[in-house]
Protein backbone atom coordinates (compact mmCIF):
# COMPACT_ATOMS: atom_id res chain seq x y z
CA UNK A 1 0.00 0.00 0.00
CA UNK A 2 2.82 2.67 1.14
CA UNK A 3 4.31 2.33 -2.69
CA UNK A 4 1.07 2.66 -4.59
CA UNK A 5 0.37 5.93 -2.14
CA UNK A 6 3.78 6.79 -2.98
CA UNK A 7 3.33 5.91 -6.89
CA UNK A 8 -0.02 7.69 -7.06
CA UNK A 9 1.37 11.15 -5.44
CA UNK A 10 3.70 10.76 -7.97
CA UNK A 11 1.44 10.93 -10.80
CA UNK A 12 -1.12 12.80 -9.47
CA UNK A 13 1.99 15.97 -9.39
CA UNK A 14 2.62 14.71 -12.71
CA UNK A 15 -0.74 14.89 -14.26
CA UNK A 16 -2.23 18.13 -12.89
CA UNK A 17 1.63 19.56 -13.28
CA UNK A 18 2.33 20.73 -9.57
CA UNK A 19 6.12 21.37 -10.49
CA UNK A 20 6.59 23.20 -7.20
CA UNK A 21 5.08 19.82 -5.10
CA UNK A 22 7.35 16.85 -4.06
CA UNK A 23 5.48 13.49 -3.12
CA UNK A 24 6.51 13.57 0.34
CA UNK A 25 4.54 16.86 0.52
CA UNK A 26 0.85 15.61 0.31
CA UNK A 27 0.02 13.79 2.96
CA UNK A 28 -2.22 10.72 2.48
CA UNK A 29 -5.03 11.89 4.78
CA UNK A 30 -4.74 15.03 3.50
CA UNK A 31 -8.01 16.28 1.47
CA UNK A 32 -6.86 16.53 -1.99
CA UNK A 33 -9.83 19.59 -2.59
CA UNK A 34 -10.37 23.04 -0.95
CA UNK A 35 -8.06 23.49 1.90
CA UNK A 36 -5.74 20.31 1.63
CA UNK A 37 -4.41 20.33 -1.85
CA UNK A 38 -6.46 22.77 -2.82
CA UNK A 39 -7.74 20.86 -5.87
CA UNK A 40 -10.89 22.04 -8.12
CA UNK A 41 -13.38 20.30 -10.59
CA UNK A 42 -10.95 19.78 -13.77
CA UNK A 43 -8.23 18.58 -11.99
CA UNK A 44 -10.82 16.10 -10.09
CA UNK A 45 -11.25 14.99 -13.91
CA UNK A 46 -7.58 14.44 -14.60
CA UNK A 47 -7.73 12.47 -11.36
CA UNK A 48 -10.52 10.58 -13.37
CA UNK A 49 -8.60 10.44 -16.44
CA UNK A 50 -5.31 8.37 -14.31
CA UNK A 51 -7.46 6.30 -12.83
CA UNK A 52 -8.37 4.88 -16.32
CA UNK A 53 -5.20 5.26 -17.93
CA UNK A 54 -2.90 3.82 -14.96
CA UNK A 55 -5.33 1.85 -13.86
CA UNK A 56 -8.16 0.39 -16.24
CA UNK A 57 -10.36 1.67 -13.24
CA UNK A 58 -13.42 4.14 -15.03
CA UNK A 59 -15.48 5.75 -12.21
CA UNK A 60 -19.57 6.41 -13.53
CA UNK A 61 -20.87 8.26 -10.72
CA UNK A 62 -19.62 11.64 -9.66
CA UNK A 63 -20.56 10.77 -5.97
CA UNK A 64 -18.32 7.87 -5.96
CA UNK A 65 -15.89 10.32 -7.49
CA UNK A 66 -16.06 12.11 -4.63
CA UNK A 67 -15.62 9.56 -2.00
CA UNK A 68 -12.81 8.21 -4.16
CA UNK A 69 -11.04 11.23 -4.70
CA UNK A 70 -10.86 12.81 -0.84
CA UNK A 71 -7.34 12.20 -0.32
CA UNK A 72 -4.54 9.89 -2.00
CA UNK A 73 -5.29 7.08 1.10
CA UNK A 74 -8.80 6.77 -0.12
CA UNK A 75 -7.58 6.43 -3.99
CA UNK A 76 -5.09 4.11 -2.95
CA UNK A 77 -7.53 1.88 -1.02
CA UNK A 78 -10.59 2.15 -4.06
CA UNK A 79 -7.51 1.04 -6.64
CA UNK A 80 -6.80 -2.03 -3.95
CA UNK A 81 -10.15 -3.08 -3.70
CA UNK A 82 -10.27 -3.21 -7.59
CA UNK A 83 -7.21 -5.51 -8.15
CA UNK A 84 -7.01 -8.82 -8.49
CA UNK A 85 -6.71 -10.66 -5.41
Amino acid sequence: MEALKQTLKQQIIEALNLQDTKPEDIDDKAPLFGEGLGLDSIDSLELMVLLERHYQIKVEDPREGRKILQSVQSMAEFIQSKQPA
